[in-house]
């Protein structure tokens, strides 16, 4: 890349480039934002019109295992073999994290736009090794990772391989200048530079709105938002069906409590709560 030739034409296009791959990234976080801001929404009012129903549901669930797991104890003991009672097991909400920090571009090189000479493989090795050698890191993770990349800045050193050492060499945040040459061609390896950030956090962005349109939540939120436009109340209907379901376990849990003393009741009850676990 050193000493090749470069225009003003091309850099004043490099800088347009990246400037509307920044404009796309801006796009592309906005709705993202948006659409995490839509599903906290959805979650609060969901939670808010139904979470003390489920957390009710919940709580009497638990104390019906633990009802059915004395009746399968005491049927044991008799020499009744009964399945035993499995907890139900609700599935929590997934945390809707926002968008890591992105990581901030670097300053753009300055000065007159005339080439000098490229430091020497021996000059980049040795600032590399001033940077990465394990032994100027702190114990822990970080001497780890700087082990890693000394073994690849000799690796590369061993082959000649500049290329390779101006790569981990900017990758650190050293001064294109000071790696590759002039400033001109500084210029440009920072607009690459630029570019291979920018468009990592597009991948980034992409992923992570992939992720939240995958969740179920989000498709709940989608069937609930349509129902209403049609003039449903779908959370009303939810939670009449959560009461009904409420009153049911509290009629299983009297039950249960109850047919302890009579051993082929306490069977048959265990027998419906199992078939009504596995869905059957």
């Amino acid at each position: 890349m050193a000493g090749m030739a470069i225009t003003r034409h091309e850099l004043t296009r490099r800088r347009e480039q990246l400037h509307d791959l920044q404009r796309y990234l801006a796009v592309l976080e906005a709705d993202h934002d948006g659409a995490r801001a839509k599903l906290l929404g959805f979650r609060h009012r969901y939670l808010e019109a139904l979470g003390p129903l489920m957390r009710e549901l919940d709580e009497l669930e638990a104390q019906l295992h633990q009802a059915t797991l004395l009746l399968h104890d005491a049927l044991q003991r008799q020499g009744l073999d009964t399945p035993r009672p499995t907890p139900a097991r609700a599935k929590p909400w997934p945390d809707i994290a926002a968008l890591p920090d992105a990581v901030p571009l670097p300053p753009e090189p300055t000065g007159p736009m005339t080439d000098l000479p490229p430091p020497s493989l021996k000059t980049l090795y040795r600032r590399a090794a001033m940077r990465f050698h394990p032994d100027l890191a702190p114990q822990g993770p970080e001497r780890d990772v700087c082990e890693q990349r000394m073994m690849a800045v000799n690796d590369a050193y061993a082959s000649g391989d500049r290329r390779k050492l101006e790569a981990l060499l900017l990758a650190a945040g050293e001064l294109p200048e000071k790696v590759i040459g002039g400033p001109a061609d500084a210029v440009r390896a920072w607009l690459g530079l630029c570019e291979h950030l920018v468009q990592g956090r597009i991948r980034v962005v992409q992923a992570q709105m992939v992720w939240l349109q995958s969740l179920q939540m989000h498709a709940l939120r989608i069937a609930i938002e349509r129902a209403e436009a049609g003039g449903m109340r779908p959370l009303d209907i939810m939670a009449a069906r959560l009461r009904s379901q409420i009153a049911e376990r509290r009629q299983e849990l009297y039950i249960g409590e109850r047919v302890g003393s009579d051993a082929s009741l306490a069977a048959d009850f265990l027998r419906k709560r199992y078939l009504r676990a596995a869905g059957r």
